[in-house]
């Protein structure tokens, strides 16, 4: 019998939950012995970094205006990582580019890959009809 497909929202958050994880795991690798006891629950209680899920969640909500706030208020508080500083960047120009700001979405891009320059979208994100041919103008 087939298993039915998960809705969007619960892979994005698997996503998410993966992808905290996994900045767990790159903190915690670079880290003394000392420092390498600081867990998950460590990482989400800092407030910029659970600004930035707020963002996260908000954009899976398709609460614009909150996602916009959440990641002002990340980046404000200060992000440790410049991978957390780019998807706030990232977050950012998605919501400009869906309220047609479409200057201020490049520059959100741009941001992003100065604050880390591996960022990347994914390939469906790079493809989206809104932003993709931002993101690509962004990349010249």
């Amino acid at each position: 019998m087939r298993q039915p497909m998960p809705t969007r929202s619960a892979l994005v958050r698997s996503i998410h939950a993966f992808v905290a994880l996994a900045a767990f795991a790159a903190l915690t690798a670079c880290e003394t012995p000392q420092q390498a006891s600081l867990g998950l629950t460590d990482l989400t209680e800092r407030p910029a970094e659970r600004a930035l899920m707020g963002a996260m969640r908000a954009y899976d909500d398709a609460d614009y205006p909150a996602v916009e706030r959440q990641a002002n208020e990340a980046m404000k508080l200060g992000l440790r990582s410049p991978r957390d500083v780019a998807t706030a960047h990232k977050l950012r120009a998605f919501v400009y580019c869906t309220s047609n700001r479409l200057a201020a979405c490049e520059a959100e891009f741009r941001a992003a890959r100065a604050a880390d320059p591996a960022f990347a979208l994914t390939h469906a994100e790079a493809g989206h009809p809104v932003w993709g041919p931002v993101y690509l103008k962004s990349r010249n």
